[in-house]
């Protein structure tokens, strides 16, 4: 049996966005999971809408989500020839004519068809005229007149077509352009592509690629039409649902392992299975389970899931992830002793990388405003000996580790008769400037002892600062 070969195959006039990152993703993943290949192409034949910007931007999510390519990237811009051969292959063996009609005459006759209640179509005016090619002609496809054109398709079953209410479609436009139906079609048998897995808008187009690969005597390739991905309200998904580039996922935080999760499971499923890591996706990916259903993309459902992963990553995973958000914030990456420990205490609690980046920020900051509410209930004179007492047990530890950080505490409550929350919760404060945060000791160790000491002291001077106005 021939090796398994998809490909994805974006027009460069955007950004990629979520169903076009999902159409390569269920490729890329068939092609690992049956040892086959997965080629990129870029159909740039759009002059006008397709921008190199584009093309880089496709570049930049796909290399985000680690979809990586066998073969290409191929651009058929640059593959003229090959369908101008290809075309004369199909005039010559009699399946394809040229038209000298005018748009204005074709679209009369749409207009007609129209009137007379059948599908709007060019009436075949120079199908038996034998005419050559000549400036201003476009090439058609002479299309069976009878019979149907039957699309088995992988995921939606078998899908009959009326050959008579097909029409004569263009492959080479009057300036010499070849359209799209026609110039896919000689990419997937040049290329090899005996799998091809794309969304459902498609599947009209299908019919008159079959008659194609038909007239130049290539077998079919397998067609799997996945059904498109919804907004919550289930009309087709826009900039309101969410619907935005697949690199602003990565800028608000989403690490790619769970957005590849969550596409997947946009129209595929394993089970009851909802957590997937790439392996496995990659292990277990078939064809057969791809639903019929729409795909209803929820982002509250990709935040939970993504929260999921970055409690499943190792800290020192996540670290690529988080420094450009830091950045982007305006903090310094170097600025903590171990940023693995900075993230370790922030993982159970970060839905989103930009979350944890915000939690984390008392980490990297020189100094803390502390929180009003909380120096009115927490910074109390009371807790000033127990501060002290705090500091100097540190000024001694060395080394400083959450081990020796307990042994610290455990010599102040012992000294004071104080329990851990009374003496954490001041500590707690004077860290972080407010009264929640990951545990104290996880905190104090990746926080490092040059932030610790100096923040405890700052605490006691503004406690000092606070007892002198109170006896003013």
């Amino acid at each position: 049996m021939a090796p398994i070969v998809t490909r994805f195959a974006p027009s460069p006039t955007g950004y990629l966005h979520v169903g076009g990152a999902r159409t390569a993703l269920f490729n890329w993943l068939y092609a690992r999971h049956t040892g086959g290949r997965f080629i990129l192409r870029i159909e740039d034949t759009d002059t006008v809408r397709s921008t190199r910007e584009s093309v880089e931007a496709i570049f930049e999510a796909l290399k985000w989500l680690e979809i990586d390519w066998d073969e290409g990237p191929y651009f058929q811009s640059r593959r003229t020839d090959i369908y101008i051969e290809y075309a004369k292959r199909l005039y010559e063996s009699g399946h394809a004519y040229y038209c000298t009609c005018s748009p204005e005459a074709v679209e009369a006759m749409r207009q007609r068809a129209m009137a007379a209640g059948a599908n709007p179509r060019y009436d075949g005016t120079c199908r038996d005229k034998g005419l050559g090619p000549r400036p201003g002609a476009v090439l058609r496809f002479r299309s069976p007149a009878t019979g149907t054109t039957v699309l088995d398709d992988a995921v939606k079953g078998p899908i009959a077509f009326q050959n008579a209410e097909m029409d004569d479609f263009v492959l080479v436009r009057s300036d010499g352009t070849p359209t799209y139906n026609f110039v896919v079609v000689v990419d997937d048998i040049t290329m090899g592509v005996n799998t091809i897995i794309r969304g459902d808008d498609h599947v009209m187009n299908t019919p008159k690629q079959i008659q194609i690969y038909r007239a130049l005597g290539a077998p079919l390739p397998v067609f799997a039409h996945v059904p498109m991905v919804l907004g919550p309200d289930r009309t087709r998904l826009s900039k309101r649902h969410g619907a935005m580039s697949v690199t602003a996922y990565r800028d608000m935080g989403y690490l790619p392992e769970a957005f590849i999760n969550y596409l997947v499971r946009l129209g595929w499923s394993h089970g009851d299975q909802e957590f997937f890591t790439r392996a496995e996706l990659v292990e277990k990916f078939s064809l057969e389970n791809i639903g019929r259903s729409a795909g209803i993309f929820d982002l509250a459902k990709l935040q939970a899931l993504n929260a999921d992963h970055i409690q499943a990553a190792a800290p020192e995973a996540l670290v690529a992830h988080l420094e450009p958000i830091l950045v982007q914030k305006g903090l310094a990456p170097d600025a903590v002793p171990s940023l693995p420990k900075v993230i370790a205490t922030l993982q159970p609690r970060s839905k989103t990388l930009e979350e944890m980046a915000d939690q984390a920020r008392f980490y990297f900051e020189e100094t803390v405003d502390y929180d009003p509410a909380a120096v009115k209930k927490v910074f109390k004179p009371a807790v000033v000996e127990p501060l002290r007492k705090l500091l100097a047990e540190l000024e001694k530890l060395d080394p400083f580790t959450e081990v020796g950080l307990e042994e610290a505490f455990s010599a102040v409550m012992e000294a004071t008769g104080l329990k851990l929350g009374k003496i954490a919760q001041p500590v707690r404060l004077a860290l972080t400037g407010r009264t929640a945060s990951p545990g104290i000791f996880e905190t104090i160790e990746a926080l490092g002892r040059d932030k610790t000491m100096d923040r405890l002291r700052r605490a006691l001077d503004f406690l000092d600062r606070m007892e002198g106005q109170t006896g003013a």
